[in-house]
């Protein structure tokens, strides 16, 4: 059997393969792209190395087997035995392309922040046992609230007086990463749901500026220009604009969500959040508030229309619809928040 894949690296180069198939065994491979490889013989050593691999051979097996029989002094440019890995699997169908899949798309709905993060693993879980299409959801909200990491410590990272001075609502998400503070009308937050095989064998700084590409193609239609700071942080030339936490579960699905500043009250986030030296050590600023730089001082367009401009990137990308909540998985959100993410035992879990 013929099988054919493709990756393109990103900011690298196209690693495509063809191979057959023959009672469970890959042969016949033949890579391809248009990646750089010194020396021209190497080539030969990346398709022996796939030649003999059982077809359901994981990432790992398959990268391992690439960098094990390249000959010594061997440089690949633009592309690495990941890329290749990632190549093969999908030409196997082990690993999937944003085109491989049905999406749609949840518009925003003013929903309580903590039925949004209750939402996230209502809707995760749904794409786990294969009940939703994959999906993006943007968020929307009318109340001033703190989402904090799954492992975040609440007395370390909030000052709880504060946050009740200011009326703002503390919630735990399900994934890692950092504090959010989310004032209504002042960010943009989407959560996206996909199969793990999406990112297969991407590790989770490979697969953040990945999934996240359209939205990137996006602010650039606006006049932005974003890119991503190791490790999940989305920055311009003039600061920090966002940041992105994943959480991936182990019936095969993915949450992907990010939320960006667009007109951020700092002065106020700073005695809400306990942003401490340390945090910041890293970055080479003094200072938490001049490290945001909300989306409203670097473009004329609001809220509205920066959502519905990505809205629009991420359909013409994927070909994907529209479609609204569904009344049985909001009941389910609702139910959640309730007996979890509105507890106090769930957002004090780390203390």
């Amino acid at each position: 059997m013929m099988h054919h894949g493709e990756y393109k690296v990103v900011g690298g180069k196209l690693v495509v393969v063809d191979l057959d198939s023959d009672n469970g065994v890959i042969v016949n491979a033949s890579l391809n792209g248009d990646f750089f490889l010194e020396p021209d013989e190497a080539l030969e050593d990346l398709n022996a190395a796939l030649n003999g691999l059982p077809t359901g051979a994981s990432h790992g097996t398959i990268r391992d087997a690439v960098n094990n029989n390249l000959r010594e002094g061997a440089v690949m440019f633009g592309f690495d035995a990941d890329a290749v890995a990632r190549a093969v699997r999908r030409s196997l169908g082990h690993a999937t392309k944003w085109e491989d899949h049905q999406w749609e798309i949840l518009g925003p709905e003013i929903i309580p922040v903590a039925e949004q993060v209750a939402l996230d693993e209502v809707l995760t879980r749904q794409i786990g046992t294969g009940e939703r299409k994959p999906t993006i959801r943007f968020w929307d909200w009318d109340e001033s609230a703190v989402v904090i990491g799954s492992f975040q410590s609440l007395k370390n990272e909030v000052d709880m007086e504060q946050a009740t001075h200011h009326g703002i609502k503390v919630v735990r998400r399900i994934s890692g990463g950092g504090a959010m503070f989310m004032e209504a009308g002042n960010c943009i937050t989407y959560s996206l749901y996909a199969p793990d095989s999406l990112v297969d064998g991407m590790s989770f700084a490979d697969s953040y500026p990945f999934l996240d590409a359209w939205v990137m193609q996006a602010l650039k239609s606006l006049g932005i220009n974003a890119y991503y700071k190791p490790l999940n942080d989305i920055a311009t030339p003039s600061g920090k604009i966002g940041g992105a936490a994943q959480k991936r579960l182990a019936k095969g699905a993915l949450l992907h969500h990010v939320t960006m500043s667009y007109d951020i009250d700092a002065q106020k986030m700073v005695q809400v959040l306990r942003i401490g030296r340390e945090k910041i050590s890293d970055k080479g600023i003094t200072s938490a508030v001049k490290r945001v730089d909300p989306l409203k001082s670097q473009t004329s367009e609001d809220r509205a229309q920066i959502i519905s401009t990505m809205m629009d990137t991420f359909a013409a990308r994927t070909n994907a619809t529209v479609v609204e909540l569904d009344d049985i998985t909001r009941k389910a959100a609702q139910d959640l928040a309730q007996t979890k993410f509105d507890t106090e035992a769930w957002t004090a879990r780390v203390p």
